[in-house]
């Protein structure tokens, strides 16, 4: 077998088969000390029994090791990946994995909750991760380019790594559903940079590893789960995807394109928290859009299955589209996220006009 092939295959597989080893281990640690998810904890809790969590944590070391194998024995092209992005990304996802533990452990107040991922972000700054230029979809040329400036490139994934994770985060709500739109990304992610990126580049197979511990975990989180992400697991799924896309050629477009709709999602809950002067991370709630879907009568299963689709069908639109092409399905995701948003206020109505005859 070719070896670019076989060293696809490790990265994948490698990651998937040590998340699956690691995850008992974790979930049983988790129990002992008594992190678990307790449904009475919360109104919104849609499982029945105590769950464990910090699931997350099995994530992080299976993709850490399985990368820094490739690094140690030059099994990649780590040309556009140097040492301080690795060093920089691994030291701020143990930020985000030790937040998460103290945070499923002491159950921390929001206003510490997200001291954690400010840092994570700004640590991978501070390593040299930075945007230097963005696409103009409107270009003559698919290469034509707009270069800014290292401060604004600075803010810009600060605000990208934040808005990432925090959309992971509140998207943690069902069984599979974070750990699958990962699975998802990472698979549109490589997918797109074959198109243009090196053999066995560092970025590629990075993705590939996402997936496979993505995956990996996957098999313990479907319905019905047998561990939870847990805060730093949903946080660290988040900011991996928002470094990948950054890493692997700013590919955020075709990022957003898969996770757009829950993008969409919590941009929505944040203004509908700040027109009642709420404040946007002080507490969690159902009213985020699979919490809504389940609500006009969509089961747990179905309503995870079709954001699968959703994000399988505008990836695709990704992989197949020029910058250009890519803004326009931006456009249409936000048509299909109004129409999601109008269907559930019709199916609202009705079950109101029934639930009063």
């Amino acid at each position: 077998m070719d070896k670019n092939i076989l060293i696809y295959l490790f990265a994948v597989l490698g990651s998937f088969l040590l998340t699956i080893f690691i995850v008992p281990l974790v979930a049983r640690f988790a129990k002992k000390r008594g992190i678990v998810d307790d449904p009475k904890s919360a109104s919104r809790k849609v499982h029945q029994t105590p769950i464990p969590l910090l699931g997350g944590t099995a994530i992080f070391i299976s993709s850490f090791i399985i990368l820094f194998v490739l690094r140690l024995f030059h099994l990649a092209n780590f040309s556009l990946i140097p040492d301080r992005y690795l060093f920089g990304v691994f030291a701020a996802g143990l930020v985000i994995i030790i937040g998460g533990y103290l945070d499923d452990k002491y159950n921390l107040r929001p206003s510490r909750q997200i001291f954690f991922p400010i840092v994570a972000a700004l640590v991978v700054i501070l390593f040299g991760v930075n945007i230097g230029f963005v696409t103009n979809p409107f270009g003559a040329t698919a290469n034509a380019i707009f270069y800014i400036s290292a401060w604004l490139g600075s803010i810009i994934v600060f605000f990208w790594l934040m808005g990432m994770m925090y959309t992971a985060k509140f998207l943690d709500g069902l069984d599979g559903l974070v750990s699958g739109m990962a699975v998802i990304a990472s698979l549109i992610i490589f997918l797109v940079s074959l198109d243009w990126d090196v053999v066995r580049s560092a970025t590629g197979l990075w993705a590939l590893i996402m997936l496979g511990s993505a995956l990996g975990f996957w098999v313990y989180n479907w319905q019905p789960a047998k561990i939870f992400l847990g805060e730093g697991g949903a946080l660290f799924i988040g900011f991996m995807l928002g470094v990948i896309s950054i890493i692997s050629g700013s590919k955020i477009t075709t990022t957003l394109l898969v996770i757009g709709i829950p993008a969409l999602d919590v941009l929505w809950v944040i203004v509908q928290r700040l027109l009642k002067k709420e404040s946007p991370f002080s507490h969690a709630d159902r009213k985020h859009l699979h919490y809504q879907l389940l609500s006009v009568g969509l089961s747990k299963r179905e309503t995870v299955l079709l954001l699968y689709l959703i994000a399988l069908a505008f990836g695709s639109l990704a992989i197949f589209s020029t910058s250009g092409g890519k803004v326009a399905s931006l456009m249409l995701l936000i048509a299909l996220m109004i129409l999601l948003l109008i269907f559930i206020y019709l199916r609202k109505g009705k079950y109101g006009r029934e639930s009063n005859s």
